[in-house]
């Protein structure tokens, strides 16, 4: 079998409070925004500044090539109420022979605390894990991004252990400019075991429900 053609499908899923859907042109103010936030930028290896044309050439080309090419998906994450972006998950570096993909995530600062980091993540591992019948997801976080660790344990990943100096983070300097600081990944992994009742969990601490409809 040539995996090298293996793609996800084309769909969005649905939860209580999200859609996640490919993006589209409309999300590129959006989206040019959110990458310009501070901690985005500290944690993830966007341009900066984010330009416009960073964000077309990211909703436009890049993140479409992503499942066309076989390497994984990204999603829009938006509020099924208001359809604003809130956010992004992005499968990656999938191995379709092992099937295992790895997991990151953006949340808009002007979503944060809501629980959609984590509503979304579980969803999508939902979908991954039932419908796709994917075997690992793995996660990565930088040692001082502990919010992003928040959402891996919330979402029930299991810590397998650290990369030593395998992520350049950024930080602010005192002239209000950017430096490049090494940091080590905390490597983490999700199961369909493990993620037996997470929904359910996640459900009851959050007052959303279970989420399982995706088209």
């Amino acid at each position: 079998m040539k995996t090298a053609h293996l793609v996800f499908p084309d769909i969005s899923i649905s939860t209580e409070r999200l859609v996640l859907r490919p993006f589209d042109e409309a999300d590129i103010q959006a989206c040019t925004e959110m990458m310009n936030d501070e901690l985005v930028t500290s944690w993830t290896t966007v341009p900066h500044p984010y330009t416009e044309a960073d964000a077309r050439e990211w909703v436009t080309r890049l993140a479409p090539a992503e499942r066309t090419e076989g390497r994984g998906i990204v999603f829009a994450v938006t509020e099924f109420l208001t359809q604003r972006l809130v956010g992004i998950v992005h499968l990656q570096h999938t191995d379709w022979r092992v099937r295992a993909t790895e997991m990151a995530y953006v949340v808009a600062p002007w979503a944060r605390g809501e629980g959609y980091a984590s509503e979304a993540a579980v969803a999508v591992a939902q979908w991954l894990f039932r419908d796709q019948g994917f075997e690992r997801l793995e996660l990565r976080t930088a040692a001082d991004n502990t919010a992003a660790q928040q959402v891996a344990q919330k979402i029930g990943c299991i810590s397998e252990g650290v990369l030593r100096g395998a992520w350049i983070a950024r930080s602010r300097t005192e002239d209000g400019g950017w430096s490049d600081v090494r940091t080590d990944l905390i490597v983490w992994s999700l199961l369909p075991e493990d993620f037996d009742g997470v929904t359910e969990q996640l459900a009851d601490a959050s007052g959303y429900t279970a989420f399982s409809e995706w088209n």
